[in-house]
């Protein structure tokens, strides 16, 4: 993204100067808010199709917006300078009709993408992609339901590339259920269950990983354990039970 823009500020030196014709397109110089300064660079084609504009919003002298047409009635992707410190730093990207897909962004200004959203009808956002160690790999994935609740969220915990952790909310957005895959295997093989969010009422486990839950622990108002129920030789049948007094 630094050397698009890095270009782009070379392209709009030669802008001030005069209309330029360049070999694949004809720019066009406004200034549309007549302050005496050039702050918007309409880029066509030499069949006059639009390809860009590039706009100067605060009138630094910088281009801090670029809208991308490709020959399109609408811009097919908008590129963003949030903090106009000369670095673009969030796109985003429309299908035909200048319906909104997705919106990348370097959410810290650190120079990396860190923060993905997609778009679902309605123009509503139905994922939420965030690199939390900003090692350039998204490690949280929110999903959000139709009508804007949160579904569910998965995390790569250990930043392996694997989910290894799942979270599960209902229609209020309380937290029911979490899911953690211990051993990295991809799969899931701790179920923690919840009430009101906070309060842990179940915990399943597959202590072996074959993929069955072998031992179950039952918690009481308060949080503490009351029961363990146990499979020892993993043949699908209870074959201890324990109660705490």
């Amino acid at each position: 993204m630094t050397t698009r823009f890095q270009k782009t500020c070379i392209l709009c030196g030669c802008l001030f100067i005069a209309l330029t014709s360049l070999a694949e397109a004809v720019v066009i110089q406004v200034d549309s808010d007549f302050d005496g300064k050039l702050d918007q660079w309409q880029h066509k084609s030499e069949d006059d199709r639009l390809l860009k504009v590039e706009y100067d919003k605060n009138g630094d002298g910088k281009v801090d917006q670029i809208d991308i047409f490709d020959g399109n009635e609408k811009p097919i992707r908008v590129e963003l300078d949030r903090n106009f410190d000369g670095t673009l730093d969030q796109v985003q990207y429309y299908a035909k009709g200048f319906i909104l897909k997705h919106i990348e962004k370097d959410s810290k200004f650190s120079g990396q993408i860190d923060w993905r959203e997609v778009y679902g009808p309605g123009n509503k956002v139905i994922l939420l992609e965030t690199d939390e160690n900003q090692d350039g790999k998204m490690d949280v994935f929110q999903y959000f339901s139709e009508d804007g609740h949160m579904d569910r969220v998965e995390y790569d915990a250990s930043h392996d590339g694997k989910i290894d952790r799942w979270e599960f909310f209902g229609d209020d957005e309380t937290l029911k259920s979490t899911n953690f895959d211990i051993n990295h295997d991809g799969n899931p093989d701790q179920w923690q269950y919840f009430k009101n969010s906070t309060l842990l009422i179940k915990v399943e486990h597959d202590t072996n990983f074959n993929g069955k839950v072998d031992r179950w622990e039952y918690f009481d108002e308060y949080g503490k354990m009351e029961r363990v129920e146990v499979d020892r030789n993993h043949d699908g049948k209870l074959d201890l039970i324990k109660r705490k007094p």
